[in-house]
């Protein structure tokens, strides 16, 4: 996850598999400092149904460790290669291991197998039942996203620019997709995204792409930003949050660019506005709900992308992935709030604090529950309930 100031920008850059990344972002004290947090009137009530500490969780190194939910199960992973099973319902440990391995991306889950990815470019399967190594497979670079799994296929995506079909049951690799990226990418990946039989895969260089699970055939792809700038840091234009697949429509937001609506099937371009973002959105049937690189959190009108509202006192607050669950909008901060916002008008109706540590993509949600982990390895579940 990315740690930005906007108002002055120091770039650190790494040379990776032929390309340099950005990979953070510094704003120094008192420069367009984070917005401090104001006291609201709670109007929502949200129950805390458990939580507990995971332990290492991903700390500072910007890696992309997830929650997953399947099937009435919790699984998580930290840096330090802990894998474990949880109960959704408790928290629960149900089974944990630990690998030899800096693991980095996932877990994802399915086929009965958690599938994670490493910073030393390989692809662990675990069994879903009880943890067994079930497979290793080395790919071409490290993974940061979230392997997705079905129809006997585990696709990842590293971040050199590749997406790989590995076979689910011994992890050979079946079939392999790659684009020349650009110079200079934000270090992270979106994660690819299952969507019947195609998987969708946000690339560097603002491109979407459509590809058949089982043989990686290219079903389209689209252009959902045109990089623009004289310098390469002006002309970052990455995907780095997940597409979000909503009643047979896309919708896809680029670093420094525009979030866009795509018809599923075609990849046709159904609208377009200027916006800057890393995270992944949330939707209704109404409304996009997404935060921007600057902290603020938008509605956006799902038919043609013209805001409904946007609340901006959460500014420079370095905001998670946004999460819709019981019909309120969540996201998290640097500090490990929670923020709950009315659907209707942005409005504040509750705060909760998972730890202290930054959220970043740690949200998920399942049914009418809110899974949120924190960067260094606080695990809760929430509940939103009446609205007073």
């Amino acid at each position: 996850m990315r740690r930005l100031g906007f108002s002055f920008l120091l770039t650190s850059l790494l040379t990776l598999a032929g390309c340099s990344t950005v990979s953070d972002w510094i704003s120094p004290p008192n420069e367009d400092p984070p917005a401090e947090l104001q006291e609201i009137k709670t109007r929502l009530d949200v129950q805390t149904l458990w939580e507990r500490d995971i332990g290492g969780g991903s700390g500072d190194k910007r890696l992309n460790l997830v929650p997953a939910y399947l099937d009435g199960r919790l699984y998580v992973a930290d840096a330090d290669g802990q894998v474990s099973a949880l109960d959704a319902a408790t928290g629960r440990t149900l089974w944990s291991v630990k690998l030899d391995a800096p693991l980095s991306g996932g877990p994802g889950v399915g086929e009965g197998l958690v599938v994670i990815g490493t910073t030393d470019a390989e692809v662990i399967a675990l069994a879903q039942s009880d943890g067994g190594l079930k497979w290793r497979a080395p790919v071409s670079s490290e993974v940061l996203s979230t392997p997705a799994v079905a129809e006997g296929r585990v696709v990842v995506r590293t971040i050199d620019g590749k997406v790989d079909g590995l076979d689910a049951t011994d992890g050979k690799r079946v079939w392999r997709y790659e684009r020349q990226i650009p110079v200079l990418t934000l270090r992270g990946t979106g994660s690819p995204v299952l969507s019947g039989s195609h998987v969708l895969c946000g690339m560097a260089g603002g491109k979407l792409v459509s590809l058949n699970v089982s043989d990686g055939a290219v079903l389209w792809d689209a252009t959902v930003s045109v990089p623009s700038g004289r310098s390469e840091l002006e002309r970052l234009a990455d995907i780095d949050g997940d597409p979000l697949v909503q009643d047979g429509i896309i919708y896809v937001a680029t670093y420094q660019g525009e979030v866009a609506a795509l018809e599923e099937a075609s990849g046709a371009l159904l609208w377009r506005r200027k916006f800057s973002s890393y995270s992944r959105m949330a939707a209704d049937r109404y409304n996009v709900y997404a935060s921007d690189a600057e902290g603020s959190v938008w509605a956006l009108d799902a038919d043609n992308g013209s805001a409904r509202w946007r609340q901006r006192a959460l500014h420079n607050r370095q905001l998670s992935d946004v999460a819709l669950v019981g019909g309120v909008v969540a996201v998290g901060d640097f500090e490990g709030y929670v923020h709950f916002l009315s659907p209707d008008d942005g409005a504040f109706l509750a705060r909760v604090r998972v730890g202290s540590d930054p959220i970043g993509k740690g949200m998920i949600v399942a049914g009418d529950v809110l899974y949120v982990m924190g960067e260094g390895g606080a695990l809760a579940a929430l509940r939103p309930g009446e609205r007073h």
